[in-house]
């Protein structure tokens, strides 16, 4: 009942949200005689802040029309290469009428960014995909909101993620011969574990996978959002927070974890400084700082945007990532496409390179969680892994922001650079490493470069240990 309660009480106050907005433009515009009343920047400040508290939070786009290329404008087409029902697989494409341009484009590293499923849409990487841009072919998952597929397309669980993931690689694969593998904060669990799997099978893996921000070992300094879900049990969650999609959307009577529990536990974290954000927002608008009430705005816009996730597949991620720890005890058996059970060796993965990537003051996943997969990928040739943590850096700092943008893309950059073939190389990929040469990461990979697989030096899981810079 709760999902309905909620979609009532959002559909009664929308009216009121209108009417919010339409009063906040009456008394800022300067054409019409409100404006001219004692306080009317305030009042219309009032009632915006109002409007944004009380109204629906639609997906954004993720806009990306153009990006730099060493000083060339190069024109962005977004579009849609596979569309399965809980995801599309989207392609960021590249044109350009500059003919070295076109050359340098066409021997870039292929990425493939596989996003959250856990609450927010896949535009929050917007940041990460426009980054990255400027530097390779992009692909990303964007996955669908639960509550808008139909019951007849099945259900969907931690599984069918895992063999989704598998198919984009294999898709990715199949155009370009291979690609790297990028996964911000949930995907990194699932992502190992595909890649496992292809490695278990004899496949070819990518060339490189960059985990940023992941609970691969949740044991390892639990945050709040660790602890919740080790300390409820699993019937907790399925008797409290699984309800049931209502009967407006398509996909109606879907058992869904609701986009609106999450986004109430995400503010509940730091309810302070939301709140202090929004009455700063308040206090520019009455100054007239349009530059600084846009940013809370396209921040916001993307925040409170959130989607349902399918109830299989979130009760099994908190069973088998932060309840079960299946993963790093290595008893993780996925069932594939044919109905057959495997189980997921990440021992087994011994070529390709690995990168893990944590914030320093990260409150989502603790430090040592995504470093925890270098002792799990012991196949990896010692001078393949590699760790970066980044200073004064949060849980969205290492994807977004100035610190993504200027110390942890850097790194990644130079990381995949380093991974490429050989020819790829020659044909002018290795100016990448130089890029990252402050951050110190340039000398690990070019270790990884002149020393072959077939003479690394055997480490057991435990003692291994990644460069880091």
């Amino acid at each position: 009942m709760l999902y309905q309660i909620y979609e009532t009480q959002r559909s009664f106050m929308e009216p009121f949200t209108d009417l919010a907005e339409v009063a906040s433009r009456m008394f800022s515009n300067p054409q019409l005689p409100f404006a001219q009343l004692p306080l009317a920047q305030r009042i219309s400040a009032g009632y915006d802040l109002l409007h944004r508290l009380g109204k629906d939070y639609e997906k954004p786009e993720f806009g990306i029309r153009t990006v730099d290329v060493n000083g060339v404008n190069v024109a962005i087409h977004e579009r849609v290469d596979i569309d399965k029902p809980f995801c599309e697989l989207r392609r960021f494409k590249r044109f350009t009428d500059d003919p070295n341009t076109l050359t340098a484009l066409k021997v870039q590293p292929v990425v493939l960014v596989v996003a959250p499923l856990s609450g927010h849409y896949a535009t929050l990487l917007r940041d990460t995909v426009r980054t990255l841009l400027k530097d390779h072919k992009v692909y990303i998952t964007d996955w669908k909101n639960a509550r808008l597929v139909p019951l007849a397309e099945g259900e969907f669980h931690l599984d069918d993620y895992i063999n989704y993931v598998q198919e984009f690689i294999g898709h990715v694969q199949g155009i370009y011969g291979n690609c790297h593998v990028m996964s911000v904060c949930q995907p990194t669990v699932p992502v190992l574990a595909a890649v496992s799997l292809m490695a278990s099978r004899g496949e070819k893996v990518p060339l490189s996978m960059t985990m940023m921000g992941g609970p691969i070992d949740a044991r390892k300094s639990p945050t709040a959002v660790n602890n919740l879900a080790m300390q409820r049990s699993y019937e907790w969650f399925e008797n409290n927070v699984i309800y049931r999609v209502p009967e407006k959307f398509p996909g109606a009577g879907r058992r869904v974890y609701p986009g609106f529990l999450q986004h109430s536990g995400f503010v509940a974290m730091n309810p302070d400084r939301h709140a202090s954000s929004h009455y700063d927002y308040f206090q520019d608008l009455v100054k007239g700082d349009n530059d600084s009430a846009e940013a809370h705005r396209k921040f916001y816009d993307e925040y409170n945007a959130v989607l349902d996730m399918d109830a299989d597949y979130y009760l099994e991620t908190i069973r088998t990532v932060f309840q079960d720890f299946e993963l790093v005890k290595g008893t993780w058996d996925v069932r594939n496409e044919r109905g057959e059970l495997e189980r997921v060796r990440p021992q087994d993965i011994r070529e390709g390179g690995l990168l893990t990537i944590e914030g320093e003051l990260d409150d989502i996943s603790g430090a040592g969680q995504t470093a925890a997969a270098h002792g799990l990928c012991a196949g990896i040739p010692q001078a393949h892994h590699l760790h970066y943590e980044a200073k004064g850096a949060g849980h969205y700092g290492i994807f977004s922001g100035r610190r993504w943008r200027e110390m942890v893309y850097p790194v990644v950059k130079a990381f995949i650079a380093a991974h490429q073939p050989p020819q790829a190389v020659a044909a002018g990929v290795r100016a990448a490493p130089k890029a990252a040469a402050k951050t110190g990461a340039a000398k690990p990979a070019a270790k990884a470069r002149a020393k072959p697989a077939a003479k690394a030096a055997p480490t057991s899981p435990a003692r291994r240990k990644p460069a880091t810079v």
